[in-house]
């Protein structure tokens, strides 16, 4: 499984820390020599001021006969703590009001952020200086991997701060704190509002182009950690909608194709879960995603995605059939999707078996059996719930002397085919009326008083578009104003 892994893809888009779980989960997969992920996982963590990890990690090293650089471990660990204890005697001020009762309560009640400063400043003697020294000391906190203190201080600092920069990379490091403490719907929220920043952005630097498809392409990766960790039904869901978006979709062709197979897997995974109310059916989903993985197949391709093409594209039945055993190994290893991998299996077999008895009328069960991965026994208890499932959209009987099913398709009409056809169009037509007559309702680039200036002089004598202009013939005042 190492040609299909995605960990060395995955790291360079996410923060150091984030990192980590991904190569210990390396470590315990056994994909990967030992020795390449012991070294791995040290080059990682030395850049970290966790130093009693950095430590622990170059002693596993040496007993395994890897070669790793030599640190002075003691130095290390003064250097830390002396760090540590300036940025906390800066931020002291500012934590001492956060610590204080009656300071909270005045400062929640505060109608905006501006009140909050001024109250700061007037009553506390608080300034932009030391708010900011929060920042750093919770920036500090979560290198030491102290991610719940992390999340705390950067919380507060968001409440405070008016620097637009700062805010920004203050809401990248508490979603990294809350992924890491598993605060899921607090770190759901701040995926929300890291996605609204990008979107909307509040200065020039931040509206450049190449800085929001970056800032997408992290928020893409970063997310995928509370996505898959919100539960089958609003986890997958709310990934779908996200990364389906156009901006979102964009970006995943533009410059990371691999999560394409997070997206086919959620699809899947989801297809047959309960969805909320307004969402889109999963089955447009796939739909979708057939043709994007068809359009993307150039940059990427693995066996889930390639499932997917087989299926609904080739309808080769066989090739999905092996296609969908080396799948589930994918996912399976899968760090994201390990946790849905007996899902994955069910619903890509009710999506063969749909695909199966839409193009059929006659099947053999033990040929659909054997198509599904499945013994006979177990085929006949998956037909039988197959049946009964509302949405497939046909009448189908079993035989059991001819262990045969059989399927039978109502018969469309030219009525309902009419009437399929023309669904929704009065309201298609009413819209058109509308635009039209918002449309004509504005005033035209041609017409007096929107062209050139004519309402305010053209600049040689300031007339005006109806004034006439000495000595000029009434014919002529008449065709310039009808000009």
């Amino acid at each position: 499984m190492a040609e299909y892994d995605l960990t060395q893809k995955l790291i360079p888009q996410l923060d150091r820390h984030l990192a980590i779980p991904l190569v210990n989960y390396l470590a315990d997969s056994e994909i990967f020599p030992a020795a390449q992920v012991t070294k791995a996982q040290y080059d990682l963590v030395k850049g970290t001021n966790m130093v009693d990890y950095v430590k622990q990690l170059f002693d596993q090293a040496k007993s395994e006969g890897v070669d790793v650089e030599a640190e002075n471990f003691d130095k290390l660990r003064e250097t830390a703590t002396a760090k540590y204890n300036a940025l906390q005697a800066a931020a002291q001020p500012i934590m001492r009001v956060i610590e204080d009762p009656e300071a909270v309560a005045k400062l929640k009640g505060g109608v905006d952020r501006e009140k909050n400063l001024d109250l700061l400043r007037s009553e506390y003697n608080i300034s932009v200086e030391q708010i900011n020294a929060l920042y750093h000391f919770g920036q500090y906190q979560f290198s030491l991997g102290a991610y719940a203190d992390a999340a705390n201080l950067l919380y507060h600092f968001l409440i405070f701060s008016p620097s637009v920069e700062l805010n920004m990379s203050a809401h990248w490091g508490k979603l990294a704190s809350n992924i890491l403490t598993g605060e899921w719907d607090a770190a759901l929220q701040e995926v929300k509002d890291l996605r609204d920043l990008i979107d909307n952005p509040h200065t020039s630097a931040q509206a450049k182009p190449l800085t929001q498809l970056q800032a997408r392409t992290w928020l893409l990766h970063w997310s995928l950690f509370v996505f898959f960790n919100l539960g089958e039904g609003q986890g997958c869901q709310s990934l779908l909608d996200m990364f389906l978006s156009p901006a979102y979709l964009n970006t995943i062709q533009t410059s990371c194709p691999h999560l394409l197979r997070y997206l086919v897997a959620a699809a899947i995974v989801s297809r047959r879960a309960p969805k909320p109310a307004g969402t889109r059916a999963n089955r447009d989903h796939v739909k979708d995603l057939v043709r994007i993985v068809q359009m993307e197949e150039y940059q990427y391709s693995d066996p889930v995605t390639a499932f997917l093409k087989d299926l609904f594209v080739h309808f080769d039945f066989d090739r999905a059939q092996n296609r969908l055993k080396v799948a589930e190994q994918v996912v399976r290893s899968d760090f994201f999707l390990s946790g849905f991998a007996d899902d994955f299996v069910e619903n890509a077999r009710w999506l063969v078996s749909e695909i199966f008895c839409r193009i059929h009328q006659r099947i053999d069960i033990s040929e659909l059996s054997k198509t599904l991965n499945l013994s006979n026994e177990e085929g006949e208890k998956w037909i039988v719930n197959l049946i009964r499932d509302s949405r497939m959209g046909v009448d189908a009987k079993i035989d059991l002397k001819s262990n045969m099913l059989h399927i039978s398709r109502p018969l469309t009409t030219p009525t309902a085919t009419l009437i399929e056809t023309t669904r929704g169009l009065a309201f298609r037509s009413q819209a058109i009326q509308y635009a039209m007559a918002n449309t004509s309702s504005e005033p035209r680039s041609g017409e007096r008083g929107e062209r050139g200036g004519r309402t305010g002089g053209r600049g040689r004598g300031g007339r005006t578009g109806g004034q006439s202009r000495p000595g000029a013939s009434e014919k002529a005042q008449e065709g310039e104003a009808a000009a």
